[in-house]
């Protein structure tokens, strides 16, 4: 994989501390970048999931088939209505299955 070369000032001490841990220092700089953009797109997911737009909900309650129907030809087939699980949108108990008999409260994980 090709390689840009950047320039970052980090605080002496980080440095030090880097350098005693690391034999490879861009390694471990790409390593930790990595992790923390696969940190924060999890983190948008589960935000986006927890609050989902309006146009989601909307596809939700009108069920799948009825929405994959009004899509182009040209997408048809990319969408089968048979696949999946039915889901519905609670503001209480957020994304669950369209057959679950009622909403349940739920619980957050403090970070």
């Amino acid at each position: 994989m090709p390689s840009d070369r950047i320039t970052v000032t980090l605080p002496r001490e980080l440095v030090l501390e880097l350098a005693r841990v690391a034999e490879n220092r861009s390694r471990f700089v790409a390593e930790a970048i990595r992790r923390e953009l696969g940190r924060r797109r999890h983190e948008a997911l589960k935000a986006s999931l927890e609050n989902p737009h309006p146009e989601t909900v909307e596809m939700a309650e009108a069920g799948f088939a009825e929405w994959a129907a009004g899509a182009s030809e040209a997408d048809a087939d990319l969408l089968d209505p048979r696949g999946g699980t039915a889901v519905r949108w609670s503001p209480e108990g957020g994304w669950m299955r369209k057959d679950e008999p009622r909403a349940r409260k739920r619980r957050t994980r403090r970070s």
